[in-house]
């Protein structure tokens, strides 16, 4: 009984220092069993890879980005990323270099065109490092997959839509973005996509055909001197995201609002508010998003040695008032 007490006694002299040792012993099991939890998802990157963009203010390549950023968190890889500011081949053949110096993983890339993109793609192939083209295809080179849209069938749908805004009976400008000698096949086949339509109604004239190369401030120069013409042109047809912004800026600024019907290219949030103020009678587009996630993931399928299709689809989306809400829901 009187080692009862003496133990009690004991026991409630010291009662804080107890529940402080306690307390502590407590914090470092929980503090270990966290570590055991975290540890299994903590993992070393696969892979390394480089993305090389057209343009870095374009909205288009912004929302293809997004799409990379979560394809990469999804499957585990570092990606880096270049582009130039504007359209620049110079600029995306520099980035091809660096990436194979640089004996990345594999390689991501816009095509400019022309024969020294090829030979670089060739080289990176050599050197055993895979590629996969997105937005612009070269089926020349050694890539080993396209992730995109089919050209033509996004120039049909295009003519479709200034088809069905002007009643079958326009004077139409194009404004194509880039330079033509390099994004030559691109070009073609979204114009004779577009062409193969018009061509069923007589009375839908391409009468001007401009090249942009500097982005926005280029198409509103360029939809100004549309405006400034005497040639009648009451409809614009835009090929870039960035086009179709700087047209339908100006369209605004000069009051032609409903004089000017314009279908564009792209689904940015931007060009979707104009697309609601029916300031754009429609837009084009492919899916930025998926073809940024699929290219990563055709990639990586590479890589883990599966096989995967020599053309990724990612189809052609139209933007109109009408499917508004559920292009935004499918968003």
């Amino acid at each position: 009984m009187r080692l009862l007490k003496d133990v009690l006694r004991f026991l409630y002299g010291h009662a804080i220092l107890i529940l402080t040792l306690l307390v502590i012993i407590a914090g470092a099991v929980l503090f270990w069993l966290q570590r055991e939890e975290i540890k299994p998802y903590i993992s070393k990157p696969r892979y390394h890879f480089y993305f090389i963009a057209q343009s870095s203010v374009d909205p288009f390549w912004n929302e293809v980005m997004l799409g990379v950023q979560k394809s990469a968190e999804d499957n585990n890889v570092v990606v880096e990323y270049s582009a130039p500011r504007f359209n620049n081949p110079e600029e995306e053949l520099q980035f091809m270099d660096i990436a194979v110096i640089s004996k990345v993983d594999g390689i991501i890339t816009h095509v400019p065109g022309g024969a020294g993109f090829t030979n670089a793609i060739d080289k990176a192939y050599a050197d055993g490092i895979p590629v996969i083209t997105v937005e612009n295809d070269d089926s020349e080179s050694k890539r080993y997959a396209f992730v995109g849209t089919n050209s033509f069938e996004l120039g049909r749908e295009a003519a479709r839509l200034l088809v069905e805004a002007a009643n079958a009976d326009a004077n139409i400008a194009v404004i194509l973005n880039g330079d033509l000698e390099q994004d030559a096949i691109e070009h073609n086949l979204k114009m004779n996509g577009f062409i193969s339509i018009l061509k069923e109604y007589p009375n839908m004239r391409i009468v001007r055909i401009y090249i942009s190369k500097l982005g926005i401030l280029s198409a509103e120069e360029i939809t100004q001197k549309i405006i400034d013409s005497d040639e009648g042109v009451n409809a614009i047809f835009t090929t870039s995201s960035a086009d179709t912004l700087g047209s339908a800026q100006l369209i605004v600024d000069r009051s032609r609002v409903g004089k000017i019907l314009l279908v564009g290219y792209g689904n940015s949030e931007e060009i979707i508010r104009y697309i609601d103020k029916e300031i754009i009678y429609g837009t084009v587009a492919s899916d930025p998003y998926k073809m940024g996630y699929e290219s990563i993931k055709a990639l990586v399928d590479v890589k883990d040695k599966k096989s995967i299709p020599s053309f990724v689809d990612t189809q052609v989306k139209v933007i109109t008032k009408r499917n508004l809400k559920s292009s935004k829901k499918a968003e």
